[in-house]
């Protein structure tokens, strides 16, 4: 089979890794794999399944006309066009969409194409974007506008970030243009967004659940002394992991939880920018994003609890991660983010309520956190056979 993923980033970030791990296994069984991106470098070992939509100038300008008119996903209209006859003369067998919103490609030329095209069409969402009129995180206000028609959105602030409210147009052409797709097939990776997409104007899709993977051979408890290196010593160790740091990330409110607790913890955070890690206060040690997996894993292995203070979560791989590493999970009651934790061991509380986190913190310092826990159901090989089992039956229908 020839396969074409689509995602805003290749090889980075928890979607990015997620096709570059899918590609690796497709390839290992003889299927040919291209995973079209927008954004960001492509680490040098994906190179070689990676084309780029366009350039960071053309990303600069999407993002511009969508901060003026509300306009993410339907700028890029000439780069689009491009893409598209790249993808005529590629042919693939089957097109896997992940994330198409991030300023890098014009939906409506795509899937004006894609209703056409005759293929295979599996999309996996990573977030609410396909079914509202701006947002990905609809779960942070708990806002249901998106079953009938969005309107004066609460969230035009945050990504997309925009100046003007188009949300009842874009929501309407979305709802155009993402329905009645032939053969098209929705993945999630919670049950809880699958829940949204069930009331949503996709519901007319088969919709499945596929818990994003991790590579547990690469997550697993650690013995090392990295964070000593760092200075700290006998201390209960509090850790946060982002690719991406702001508030929607719960950043805020890791500032005040460290105002909160006692000399007894350390907060630690791994993904920040320089400027960031230089704006933090003493009591927390922030960490610049690494992409080595044995430099994660070790920090996850020596920290006490993994705390996710997200504002919105799909079915978040830094959770899995923590728990593959043998450290138990406090997390927000937000999207997906609970449902692994619930199942393997940890804590869930309120959103936003900073001082049932330290409280559940004191209580958790109190006994032993740490777990032996392999999750097998969400192993990326596990996750990888579903999603070929997709692939094969599709390929076989073609076929008859």
């Amino acid at each position: 089979m020839k396969i074409l993923m689509k995602n805003v980033t290749c090889g980075t970030g928890s979607t990015g890794r997620i096709c570059t791990d899918l590609a690796e296994v497709l390839s290992e069984k003889g299927h040919e794999v291209k995973i079209a991106f927008g954004r960001d470098e492509v680490p040098e070992k994906f190179k070689k399944y990676a084309v780029r939509i366009g350039s960071d100038l053309d990303v600069n300008i999407h993002a511009l006309k969508a901060r003026l008119f509300d306009s993410a996903g339907f700028e890029s209209k000439k780069v689009t066009k491009e893409f598209i006859k790249w993808v005529k003369d590629y042919d693939p067998d089957i097109i896997h969409l992940h994330n198409i919103h991030g300023y890098y490609i014009n939906v409506e030329i795509l899937f004006n194409y894609l209703k056409t095209c005759n293929k295979r069409i599996i999309w996996t969402f990573h977030d609410s974007w396909a079914f509202t009129g701006h947002t990905p995180y609809c779960d942070v206000i708990n806002c249901e506008k998106w079953k009938d028609g969005c309107h004066n959105c609460a969230l035009k602030k945050e990504y997309p970030k925009t100046y003007l409210d188009y949300s009842k147009r874009n929501w309407k052409i979305k709802k155009e243009l993402f329905t009645n797709v032939k053969g098209m097939q929705i993945v999630t990776p919670s049950n809880w967004l699958q829940g949204l997409v069930k009331e949503s104007f996709l519901k007319e899709y088969d919709v499945s659940v596929i818990n994003n993977g991790i590579n547990t051979k690469a997550f697993y408890p650690r013995k090392s002394h990295i964070l000593k290196d760092y200075g700290i010593k006998d201390k209960f160790i509090v850790l946060g992991v982002s690719s991406v740091w702001d508030h929607m990330k719960g950043l805020d409110d890791y500032l005040e939880l460290s105002h909160l607790l006692s000399d007894d913890y350390k907060l630690v955070l791994v993904g920040l920018t320089q400027e960031q890690v230089d704006n933090l206060p003493s009591n927390i040690l922030g960490i610049t994003r690494t992409e080595s997996i044995d430099q994660l894993a070790m920090i996850y292995s020596e920290s006490d609890v993994f705390v996710n203070l997200s504002y919105c979560e799909n079915y978040p791989t830094v959770n899995i991660e923590a728990l593959a590493c043998g450290t138990a999970v406090l997390t927000y009651e937000t999207g997906g983010s609970p449902e692994i934790v619930r199942k393997y061991g940890g804590a869930v509380v309120e959103k936003k309520n900073i001082l049932a986190v330290k409280d559940k913190i004191n209580e958790m310092m109190k006994i032993n956190t740490s777990i032996a826990f392999v999750p097998e159901d969400n192993d990326v090989n596990h996750m990888i056979k579903k999603y070929l089992k997709i692939y094969e039956m599709i390929n076989d229908r073609r076929k008859i």
